[in-house]
């Protein structure tokens, strides 16, 4: 065969493999390794470097699509000085993703404002990177989702879906009271995740007033704290709102500019 053919049989394979970013670069590296001078060994391991590189952008692509963060933030953007009643040695420690492993909870407890949901997804973040498969949804999100489903005759494809992630992350609990069939739609979830799957969840209220969320059933309240309590991690995060200390430095700023005037 000549050089040529070899070339094009070369291209062939690739694409019959799908190495398609190895096929692209295929004439740049061959290049590369004539002036280079490179062996054999040199050249495929730099071709498929290339190629190995691509997947991993292509993986991650896919799973920030799928885990649908709210926001770019990551865990080295919160600000534990601002925020005393965090504790950042233990917030690190989960950073490191063991809590994975074992489907361990974790629960973020507190006021509006105090960054519960920031914490939560830069542990989503954390994990979208480290190559798990992580989904985030509001809790009113989830209970129209499932209900929809229910409607459909697709609650078991609905419950699968929220089986599978590694990291699920449940936000704003507690927020809006939940109609009964809600509640049994988050409950359903949190017994299909048990001991599975984590659940990072964040809510307004304590455990203790729990029962108001789920229709005034402590029952209902009961059995779910029970299982996500049992493997768990909790965050009692007090202290003022991020937005309102930022809304009184902005007035500040104002009051000195005009001041200034």
């Amino acid at each position: 065969m000549s050089e040529a053919s070899i070339y094009q049989s070369l291209r062939g394979h690739m694409a019959e493999l799908r190495l398609t970013a190895a096929a692209e670069v295929l004439p740049r590296e061959l290049e590369r390794a004539r002036t280079g001078d490179l062996s054999h060994v040199a050249f495929l391991e730099s071709l498929l470097a290339i190629e190995v590189e691509a997947v991993h952008a292509r993986r991650l692509a896919s799973l920030t699509r799928f885990a649908g963060l709210p926001s770019p933030l990551h865990i080295s953007d919160f600000d534990f000085e601002a925020q005393p009643s965090v504790d950042a040695k233990l917030v690190r420690e989960l950073e490191t993703l063991q809590f994975l492993e074992d489907a361990t909870n974790v629960l973020m407890i507190g006021p509006p404002g105090v960054g519960k949901t920031m914490l939560a997804i830069g542990l989503g973040w954390a994990a979208v990177e480290a190559g798990y498969r992580v989904h985030y949804t509001t809790a009113a999100e989830l209970a129209a989702r499932c209900r929809k489903a229910a409607l459909e005759g697709r609650w078991s494809s609905v419950m699968r879906f929220y089986a599978g992630p590694s990291l699920l992350i449940v936000d704003e609990v507690g927020y809006l009271p939940m109609a009964a069939e809600a509640a049994a739609a988050l409950f359903q979830v949190v017994t299909q995740r048990y001991l599975k799957g984590s659940i990072c969840l964040t809510t307004n209220l304590g455990i203790a007033s729990w029962g108001k969320v789920f229709n005034d059933d402590p029952m209902v309240a009961a059995a779910m704290l029970d299982r996500l309590l049992h493997r768990s991690v909790v965050f009692n995060i007090e202290g003022e709102s991020y937005r309102m200390r930022a809304h009184r430095a902005r007035a500040e700023a104002t009051r000195r500019a005009v001041r200034g005037q």
